[in-house]
């Protein structure tokens, strides 16, 4: 898979260098002096505790530099998801204090096409490149989709808090997908930027002579990262929105007394496309309906039964069980035509508790109230308003992105570095 030249934004690999070029064009050499000095006693004490500084120009690494992360989701405060460039979920910080690193390989988007006749059929994960930890292909879980993007043809580009992934010809050779990653962090906005929520825009172009059907999957687990999942009693539900949105609901019961999240995983409907879900599945022989048997439903049809939408809350999850949910979205590609599908992720966690007791109410429950359905009004929103925010950081990125007094790597470094405002386990709270 290629990364652009606007890079990734992994901290352990080129804050070194990045500090030190930003150095010489920020600062005054006194300022340096002083800044030089702290970061030095800084690192001296980290040291001496038995820990690495994540932050050392004093430090040449001895490795060349590589991209490992991608840009997060969310706004500030709202416990963070990261996304990776070959599309993975991982580095799970909904709970404070609390960090797992790997990625939860059933979060997926996933694409099914056929085209016109029904001739030609693709499917594949939209996960480049080869992947730790799948099974046999002949299992009931995750193993037995099509993971088959190879991802020579796909590139990926970061702008934070902007992403995009651009698949040419994979799996279908004539068509082009392209997926943009959207997270509400804008400048003076202290509203949208607290909130927990990212949208993806799909862009479909049909260059082939025939009608493509194309359905998107979003695939989500009920966990928290880590081995979250098994702790049990976790619960799905289907909902339908307001303005053409629906999905479904994943409350999670979070182990240790922490408090509970909610996830909502939602798409758009419109006259052009068809939202449909499946509100639960498992990956064991013993789920009521497997990810083998997910997979295959859209393989034949290209969407779920919309009699699923009034399934209503499932059962608990047993410990051990992982309980998973898929949205999907179709719709027909003319020759020549393009399409926009769009899905949004928010997570409910309204509450945020500390190891010694004290507890308080995230920043974005002042505008959204801390009932765990409130991650539907977040996904609702989202989908409604993520024009507007892309409108606000454009006007805030391109005067600063066409500035050429400065290097384009000086630049793009300014944005991609602020991601740590969001990842770095920052915590936003109501007083």
């Amino acid at each position: 898979m290629q990364l652009s030249n606007r890079g990734t934004n992994c901290p352990c690999c080129h804050s070194s260098e990045v500090l030190r070029k930003m150095s010489k064009l920020c600062f005054p050499l006194d300022h340096q002096m002083k800044l030089g000095l702290r970061l030095w006693s800084y690192v001296r004490e980290e040291a001496s505790q038995g820990r690495k500084a994540p932050i050392d120009p004093f430090t040449r690494e001895s490795t060349k530099p590589s991209a490992s992360q991608g840009v997060p989701l969310g706004g500030m405060g709202t416990g963070s998801i990261s996304r990776g460039f070959r599309g993975e979920f991982k580095h799970w910080q909904i709970t404070p204090g609390l960090c797992d690193m790997s990625p939860v390989m059933e979060n997926q988007f996933s694409i099914f096409i056929t085209r016109e006749g029904g001739t030609k059929k693709y499917s594949s994960v939209l996960a480049p490149g080869q992947h730790d930890g799948l099974k046999k292909s002949s299992d009931d879980g995750i193993s037995s989709w099509d993971w088959k993007l190879r991802g020579d043809r796909s590139t990926y580009h970061a702008l934070f808090p902007r992403a995009w992934t651009v698949y040419d010809g994979e799996p279908d050779p004539e068509l082009k997908l392209s997926c943009r990653q959207i997270s509400p962090f804008i400048p003076h906005n202290y509203e949208e930027s607290s909130l927990p929520v990212s949208v993806f825009v799909y862009t479909l172009v049909n260059t082939g002579k025939e009608r493509a059907k194309v359905s998107l999957v979003m695939t989500w687990a009920n966990s928290i990262g880590g081995l979250s999942h098994q702790s049990g009693g976790h619960v799905n539900e289907p909902f339908i929105g307001e303005n053409g949105i629906s999905g479904v609901l994943l409350h999670h019961k979070t182990a240790n007394n922490n408090p509970p999240v909610t996830f909502a995983v939602a798409a758009l409907e419109n006259q052009n496309v068809d939202v449909t879900v499946l509100p639960i599945f498992g990956l064991s022989g013993e789920s009521s309906v497997t990810a083998k048997e997910m997979w295959g439903t859209m393989v034949q049809g290209g969407c779920f039964d919309r009699d699923n939408f009034n399934a209503g809350p499932s059962m608990p999850s047993s410990v051990g069980d992982t309980v998973c949910a898929a949205v999907s979205a179709s719709t027909w590609v003319e020759p020549h035509g393009r399409c926009t599908v769009v899905f949004s992720l928010a997570w409910s966690s309204p509450e945020v508790k500390f190891k010694k007791g004290s507890t308080y109410h995230r920043r974005y429950t002042k505008f959204y109230g801390t009932s765990p359905r409130s991650a539907i009004n977040l996904a609702q929103d989202a989908l409604m308003k993520y024009k507007h925010w892309e409108e606000e950081i454009d006007k805030w990125q391109t005067p600063i992105l066409r500035d050429e007094r400065f290097p384009e790597w000086y630049k793009i470094t300014l944005f991609n570095e602020l991601y740590f405002l969001v990842a770095g386990g920052t915590v936003w709270i109501v007083l």
